[in-house]
């Protein structure tokens, strides 16, 4: 019996009543995190001219788009959400999977529920807490480096759970929906080695086919059934190696949206160890980007691999994101890294640059199972002094949560930079309802906040 129907029996028995209290504070707080970061995104790179494409793709009035205007199908509304949320790097993870799962699931019920209207808080609860969950399974099921773009292929899946379990869909239907979605998947790393904003579009795509698949399976379309474990099935061509039995063991064990990492700074995880460092020894021996000489970073060979690219004097945004070199220079030049660090201003300063191509990146020789900590630096300032930290739990951990106060000035400093101005009453609104979405009778105001009106 292939391990995807226990996936999507899984997806069924998920109930709100029966979930522990840190889940459903987990999921209001990555579901008040994803919005902003997605709102954020309407301004971020290429968001523009996804929209500029999106009126040939279809025309519908099903659902609306994080910071913008107007209506769209409801698989186009999910993709330009879901790449929005990943557009500036700046959207929570599970680190043990590698895998976004809130970028594609949100954006996917969402759209969904904004189709169905009537959809109350508890149901957009379940759905995403259930996609989620499935998101990343499918990236612990994996036991070698990721070669296919994860975030992308995984979210699909999680993104296909949470629009199945909002439509009503029995186990029969979502298992043809997840064989179909899994007919459309696609997340190429050549994206990330290039340093393209397709990697975020992968992202989207498969949210959208996510839906597609969803539809399809609902007029009755019969889909491959050995769909995870099958000869050519998703562990044999999208992965390298697979242990399924502790994942459909943990199922309604351990509820992975509880094990989110959030991102304080708007690029990759894997640079957030070593730009912690650096801001707490900047903090506790008062030294700026003048006084040093070089920076030695050590990162786990995971990181090293997502993150260790050479400054480029043609950097883009989304490439500097995921140059730790540049991230760390940034950060020597203000103590902080933050949106305002990737424009194309900052980009071109010639003290970054200089700064950046005397930052080394090496990979640790550790035995920790995490693919982002620990993170090792160490800091030779001109006047002779060496400093150096280590930061075993990343900021944003599980076990070491961005404090709510940070978490809520993240969302609103978010919000600032929506594509269509949203008032400042509209976000405080946005955190009241999401802190009391088990009791809201209709998540369709979550949009009503987030997008601007036509």
């Amino acid at each position: 019996m292939d391990a995807i129907r226990h996936f999507s029996n899984h997806v069924l028995d998920v109930r709100l009543k029966d979930l522990p209290d840190i889940v459903v504070t987990s999921a209001k707080t990555f579901v008040l995190d994803s919005i902003g970061v997605g709102i954020a995104g309407s301004t971020g790179q290429w968001a523009p001219e996804l929209a500029a494409c999106a009126p040939a793709w279809g025309t519908g009035e099903d659902a609306r788009v994080f910071g913008r205007a107007g209506r769209y199908p409801d698989a186009l509304a999910a993709l330009m959400n879901a790449y929005q949320i990943h557009n500036c790097e700046f959207d929570c993870l599970h680190e043990k999977a590698v895998v976004h799962a809130m970028t594609a699931v949100l954006p996917a019920a969402l759209a969904t529920a904004e189709r169905l209207g009537g959809v109350a808080g508890p149901q957009l609860l379940e759905a995403v807490i259930a996609g989620v969950d499935i998101a990343c399974a499918i990236g612990l099921g994996g036991t070698r480096p990721m070669k296919f773009f994860r975030p992308g292929v995984a979210g699909g899946f999680g993104a296909t759970a949470a629009a199945g379990k909002l439509l009503g869909f029995d186990a029969a239907t979502l298992q043809n929906a997840f064989g179909t979605t899994f007919a459309q998947s696609c997340g190429s790393m050549q994206a990330h080695e290039e340093g393209t904003m397709l990697l975020a579009l992968q992202v989207g795509f498969n949210t959208r086919n996510a839906l597609h698949a969803c539809a399809l399976a609902a007029k009755g379309l019969r889909a491959p059934q050995e769909v995870l474990e099958g000869r050519f099935g998703y562990y044999a061509l999208f992965e390298d190696g697979s242990d399924l039995g502790p994942v459909v063991e943990s199922f309604g064990k351990v509820w992975r949206i509880a094990e989110l990492a959030q991102k304080p700074f708007p690029s990759g995880r894997a640079t957030h160890g070593a730009l912690e460092a650096i801001a707490g020894l900047m903090a506790r021996h008062a030294f700026g980007a003048d006084d040093v000489e070089t920076v030695l970073i050590r990162l786990t060979p995971v990181a090293r691999t997502l993150v260790g690219r050479l400054p480029r004097d043609d950097m883009a945004a989304n490439y500097a994101r995921l140059c730790m070199a540049y991230c760390a220079a940034r950060m020597l030049g203000g103590g902080r890294l933050d949106m305002e660090d990737f424009t194309a201003q900052a980009l071109a300063d010639g003290k970054s640059r200089h700064l950046a191509s005397r930052v080394k990146i090496e990979a640790l020789d550790t035995a920790s199972t995490d693919a982002f900590a620990p993170a090792e630096v160490e800091i030779a300032l001109k006047d002779g002094r060496t400093l150096s930290q280590t930061v075993a739990h990343i900021l944003g951990h599980p076990l070491k949560p961005l404090p709510r106060e940070a978490h809520l000035e993240k969302f609103r400093r978010n919000c600032r930079l929506s594509a269509t101005p949203l008032s400042p009453v509209a976000a405080e609104q946005m955190i009241a309802a999401v802190d009391e979405l088990e009791r809201v009778p209709d998540v369709g105001i979550l949009m009503d906040l987030a997008a601007a009106s036509s």
